[in-house]
C-alpha cells in the first residue's frame, strides 16, 4: 500500500499537505487501535481469533474507498480501515514469540516471509502501474487484504502455557527509565521515516523515475532487508543489542541524507536503499528481542501493541505530518531534518541502552 498511496492520492488531485494528513491517518490509529486490542488480548488470550476478527473488518471498511474518493470520506474510511487493520500485527508478532518459545533469535527467519511477499507484490504493481491506471490500485489492495484474512485462518491458537516468573505489572516496567528510553528511540526511528513512507514514489516520479523502476528500488530496499534476517540470529550472538541499535540509528541517517541530497543519482538511490537493512532490518530486529527481553511472556502482546502504537503509529503520523508540511519548502529538507531527528535517537539510545548494555 504505502509506495503507491501517494501516487493515488496525488493522481485524485490532492496536494502534499492534504496527502500528509490522509496517510498520517493510517499512522495515527495505530496509536490507539493496538493498545486497544492489545489489552483484550491480555484479557482472553486469544490472539489469532482477534486477528482474524480485525483482518476481516478492515477488509469491509477498506472496501468503502471504492465508492468516493472526496478527501472527507477517504478520511473516514482510512480511520476505520486502518483502527482494524493495525490490530492485527502486534497479535501475530506475539503468537509468532509464543511459538517460538526458547528460540526467540529465529523470530527474523519467520518474519523475512512478510517482506517476500512486500517485495513481490511491490514488484508486480509497480509493473503493472505501467499498463493499467492508478485509479485500480484500491481493488488490487483489496484482494490482498482477503488473502491476509483468509490465510488467518489457516493459524491455529497458541495459548501461552509459561507461568509468570516474577510479579511485576505491565505497568511498572514501563517505569523504569531504560523502557522509556527505548520507546523514545522506536518513536524518533519511525518518524525519520516519514518523508519516505509519505513521498519517496512522488519524490522520484518527479524527478523523471518510471514506476516501474520506482518499484524496484521499493523492493532492493526489502531485498536488503532480508538479506539482514536471514542473518540476524548470528549478529545477535555476536553483538550486543545497543550496538546494534545504535548502528542501525547511524546508517538511518546516512540514508536519509543521500536520498535528500542526491536524488539524480541512480547508483547513490540503490545505495541508499540497500542501507533499509539497517534502518528496518536491524532495528526491527533489535526492538523485538528488547521487547522480548525487558517484557514477561504474559505481557508480551500489550508491550506489541505499544511498541507498535508509539513507533509506527505516532511516529509514523509524527513523520507523514511534520513531511507534508515541510516538502512544500523543498524536499530535501524533509529528509535533511529526518538525518537530524536519527541523531537525537543515537544519542539517547548511547546514553541509556548503551549503559544498560543488553546481550
Amino acid at each position: 500500500m504505502m509506495p503507491y498511496w501517494g501516487i493515488y492520492l496525488h493522481h485524485l488531485g490532492f496536494d502534499a499537505k492534504a496527502i500528509g494528513e490522509l496517510i498520517a491517518i493510517i499512522m495515527g490509529t495505530k496509536i490507539i487501535a493496538p493498545n486497544i486490542w492489545g489489552w483484550l488480548a491480555a484479557r482472553t488470550g486469544y490472539h489469532i481469533t482477534l486477528v482474524r476478527i480485525s483482518s476481516l473488518l478492515a477488509v469491509i471498511c477498506f472496501a468503502g474507498v471504492l465508492l468516493r474518493q472526496d478527501y472527507l470520506w477517504l478520511a473516514i474510511v482510512m480511520t476505520t480501515f486502518s483502527f482494524f487493520w493495525n490490530a492485527a500485527l502486534p497479535q501475530f508478532e506475539a503468537t509468532t514469540f509464543a511459538y517460538l518459545g526458547l528460540q526467540a533469535r529465529r523470530y527474523t527467519q519467520i518474519r523475512l516471509w512478510g517482506s517476500i511477499g512486500f517485495i513481490i507484490t511491490v514488484s508486480l504493481f509497480g509493473w503493472l502501474l505501467e499498463y493499467i491506471p492508478i485509479r485500480l490500485l484500491p481493488a488490487l489492495l483489496l484482494s490482498l487484504f482477503i488473502g491476509i484474512w483468509l490465510s488467518s485462518l489457516w493459524v491455529p491458537e497458541k495459548v501461552n502455557s509459561v507461568t509468570p516468573t516474577y510479579t511485576e505489572s505491565f505497568y511498572q516496567v514501563l517505569r523504569r527509565p531504560t523502557i522509556i528510553a527505548l520507546f523514545a528511540i522506536c518513536f524518533l526511528m519511525q518518524a525519520s521515516h516519514g518523508p519516505y513512507y509519505t513521498f519517496y514514489s512522488l519524490y522520484l516520479e518527479n524527478h523523471g523515475y518510471a514506476r516501474d523502476l520506482i518499484g524496484r528500488l521499493w523492493a532492493l530496499g526489502v531485498v536488503a532487508e532480508v538479506m539482514v534476517f536471514l542473518v540476524m540470529h548470528r549478529l545477535l550472538i555476536r553483538f550486543s543489542l545497543s550496538r546494534l541499535l545504535i548502528i542501525s540509528l547511524s546508517l538511518t541517517a546516512l540514508r536519509w541524507l543521500l536520498i535528500g541530497s542526491a536524488v539524480n543519482s541512480l547508483l547513490i538511490l540503490i545505495f541508499a536503499q540497500l542501507l533499509h537493512a539497517a534502518s528496518f532490518g536491524i532495528y526491527h530486529g533489535v526492538s523485538m528481542q528488547l521487547i522480548r527481553h525487558y517484557f514477561a511472556d504474559h505481557h508480551q502482546g500489550q508491550a506489541q501493541a505499544l511498541y507498535s502504537s508509539l513507533s509506527f503509529g505516532a511516529g509514523g503520523a509524527v513523520g507523514s505530518l511534520a513531511s507534508g508540511y515541510v516538502w512544500q519548502m523543498g524536499a530535501q529538507f524533509s529528509y535533511w531534518g529526518a538525518a537530524g531527528v536519527c541523531l537525537i535517537a543515537i544519542w539517547i539510545s548511547w546514553q541509556w541502552l548503551e549503559q544498560d548494555k543488553v546481550a
